[in-house]
């Protein structure tokens, strides 16, 4: 995709920096070093030394007024709670929370600051990694998500679902938050490759799959190789819990198609074969299709973007209903994705 720059994101002056700093670590701690992150595609974030010896991150989320798509309000909330919760459940390695503050009093957006974790992303030094180290973190990181899914919840949907609450089955749920994203779609003119209708159509098809799906569970939904920092061969921590959501670990960015990883799944216990888990592993591929290109529009990402998003659209298209996208005639549903899937 390129280096792409976000319209999500708002840059702190030092002045604004040193203000949140001393709301949450008091008046008599300063910055002693100061270095702007620039990994992300959603917050702002900057790498804090503290004149006390603290090494921190602090995160700031968008302003009031950004264009955002709809499950992406209060999730900067839903992220300090996520990790709050993974930190006092123990079982898997996450940054400390400092200090958060929702009130936008002293600047535009929520922010907070966290625990400045060992080591660096996965994605950045993973191919300077001999393949059995590799194949360690991954069998790790395989464990850990495992450990995460089996987190019970007692409703679906998004982790924070102030703004949106849900009471539902997982098909209700679900259904509801595809559907928000393709009218997020329409009201930010997004040109999608293929018709809202028509994906509309070809979603009704496939969320009775989703009924297989009973209990809450604990889905992390943005674990990729950036949001994993490992130091000399070992996972040191899990980043980036905003995204998280009460639903099926299927959803897990482990079992999408970007990814086949005998490593992790040796790790995670178990491989999901079955017709209803394979129609439901490709909806939830579909549904990370059409982050990739309607979040295009929102963060104002430029034409190389849009380029390889609607391709990638596309080929999901595919991969999904067996067909390519006709405009003259609909797709009919592949074996396994469609009516037929027993659920």
């Amino acid at each position: 995709m390129g280096n792409i720059e976000s319209a999500t994101k708002h840059k702190l002056s030092a002045e604004q920096q040193d203000r949140l700093v001393a709301s949450i670590f008091g008046p008599d701690i300063a910055i002693a070093g100061r270095r702007e992150l620039t990994g992300g595609y959603f917050n702002s974030a900057y790498e804090l030394v503290l004149s006390d010896g603290t090494c921190t991150i602090l995160k700031v989320a968008p302003l009031a007024e950004a264009e955002i798509l709809s499950y992406e309000h209060d999730i900067m909330a839903a992220e300090v709670q996520a990790l709050q919760l993974m930190q006092a459940a123990g079982t898997v390695p996450v940054p400390r929370v400092y200090g958060y503050d929702g009130s936008r009093s002293l600047i535009f957006g929520d922010y907070f600051f966290m625990e400045r974790i060992a080591g660096e992303p996965y994605s950045d030094i993973k191919e300077q990694l001999p393949p059995e180290t590799r194949a360690a973190v991954e069998e790790e990181l395989g464990r850990y998500n495992r450990l995460i899914n089996e987190v019970r919840g007692e409703r679906f949907g998004l982790f924070r679902a102030a703004r949106h609450p849900l009471d539902g089955s997982w098909r209700e749920t679900f259904g509801a938050i595809l559907f928000r994203l393709l009218e997020d779609g329409e009201r930010l003119w997004a040109e999608l490759p293929v018709p809202a209708e028509r994906l509309r159509t070809e979603i009704h098809k496939l969320l009775p799959a989703l009924e297989a799906v009973k209990e809450p569970r604990l889905v992390h939904w943005d674990l990729w190789n950036g949001n994993v920092f490992v130091k000399d061969g070992v996972i040191t921590g899990l980043i980036d819990w905003e995204r998280a959501l009460w639903g099926d670990p299927l959803l897990e960015y482990y079992f999408r198609y970007v990814e086949d990883n005998k490593h992790f799944l040796r790790g995670y216990g178990e491989e999901f074969v079955s017709p209803n888990e394979q129609a439901r592993i490709k909806l939830y591929d579909l549904y990370l299709d059409l982050i990739f290109f309607i979040e295009g529009y929102s963060r104002k990402y430029g034409e190389e973007h849009r380029k390889w998003a609607g391709g990638n659209l596309l080929e999901g298209w595919k991969r999904c209903t067996g067909s390519e996208y006709s405009p003259e005639r609909p797709g009919g549903p592949a074996s396994g994705c469609g009516r037929d899937v027993e659920c």
